[in-house]
């Protein structure tokens, strides 16, 4: 029931009237936090990765949202009469308020019928997926296999057995309605329940089929091709429409969300579309400048560091980045060249740094030069 089920806005961690990428950023938060992968045998993490993925397929849809902002759990549920597709779950809540109030207002003039007997969007799915580094960057198609349910090809979707079909509810005459009528020392109250054999479509099977039961549907493993864009980073999301489980009474299918995780790499850093690198180099490469070799995701380039250059120092190589999935151009690389301190000398090599140090005045020492002169400022 509607009233059992927990504010979508609360299952988020986000306020009412949150905007679409405060949703979006909570809702792959949340996910990675919960997906069944990272939490296996996990029961209370699969229920809560269900509810975020309940939650988020409502507050994202547009139509949805405004509805549930409005109405609640009743607004989204597709036993209300509202229109809303996603989930089925037997909500209840506003459809509970007409079957309680019906007979005041003389009945809902086949309302129940044509909530049940409507098509209805099948539920949607997630799943994520783990690619490398460079395949962020670069794109990639990606071959996935996942269990869901699917429609039956022995009955087309129907549930009855092949050469059969569906025949006419004999206890509501095909209306999906029971009228029924209360005495009370009030008067007499006429109210409208779904009926209780063919739960409200008016139809029943009088042969099910064998494969599915009746329920046209079947639970099977299916392959997918997800393409996936360059320059995705972890957490995005790529929808694939259809991909979801079958709608019921002629719905469209439902959606498949790809929640892509992102492996870390062992030199590069991403920072939105730039690329950080830290690269070693020598006292006598920073002090008289060198021809060092720089490695990029798609090649090695030769870059000249100038001399003098300072531990920390940033260079910026432009277009050498990531490219935007929105398209534009690539980002920026930026290197970060650090001083390495030889830590193991013989005798000569600390004579020679020794002697180098003697030969070397204040003045080669911009820095240190600043430094001296401050303290005699200070002194005098």
């Amino acid at each position: 029931m509607a009233e059992n089920k927990r504010d979508y806005y609360e299952v988020l961690g986000l306020n009412k009237g949150a905007s679409e990428d405060q949703i979006k950023k909570a809702f792959r938060k949340m996910a990675m936090k919960y997906h069944p992968d990272k939490n296996p045998g996990d029961k209370d993490a699969e229920t809560k990765f269900k509810e975020i993925n309940e939650a988020y397929s409502v507050l994202s849809d547009p139509e949805k949202k405004k509805m549930y902002d409005q109405f609640g759990h009743a607004g989204v549920d597709p036993n209300a009469g509202f229109g809303g597709g996603g989930f089925q779950g037997g909500f209840g809540g506003f459809d509970d308020i007409f079957d309680m109030f019906g007979g005041m207002f003389g009945g809902r003039s086949g309302f129940g019928q044509q909530r049940r007997n409507g098509p209805m969007k099948g539920r949607d799915l997630q799943q994520g997926l783990s690619i490398t580094f460079e395949e962020a960057a670069f794109g990639v198609k990606k071959d996935i296999r996942i269990s869901k349910y699917v429609k039956c090809e022995k009955c087309g979707g129907s549930g009855a057995e092949p050469g059969t079909k569906k025949a006419q509810c004999p206890k509501c005459g095909g209306s999906g309605q029971i009228h029924t009528q209360q005495r009370t020392p009030f008067g007499s109250f006429n109210s409208v329940q779904p009926c209780d054999r063919c739960g409200g479509t008016g139809e029943i099977i009088e042969k099910p089929c064998s494969e599915c039961g009746g329920s046209g549907q079947v639970k099977k493993t299916v392959t997918i091709a997800v393409n996936i864009p360059a320059g995705v980073d972890n957490d995005s999301v790529i929808p694939i429409r259809g991909q979801g489980e079958p709608g019921i009474n002629g719905g469209p299918n439902g959606d498949l969300y790809i929640v892509l995780s992102v492996k870390p790499h062992k030199i590069f850093k991403r920072r939105g579309s730039d690329l950080q690198l830290e690269i070693p180099i020598s006292f006598e490469q920073a002090a008289l400048g060198a021809e060092i070799t720089v490695p990029t995701l798609e090649e090695k380039i030769k870059y000249k560091v100038p001399a003098g250059t300072q531990p920390g120092t940033i260079f910026r190589l432009k277009g050498k980045g990531i490219a935007s999935p929105r398209g534009g151009r690539k980002g920026d690389m930026y290197i970060k060249v650090n001083l390495e301190i030889p830590t193991k000398l013989s005798s000569k090599q600390k004579d020679a740094i020794k002697n180098m140090g003697n030969a070397l005045d204040e003045g080669c020492y911009k820095g240190k030069s600043k430094f001296m002169k401050t303290i005699k400022d200070l002194f005098n």
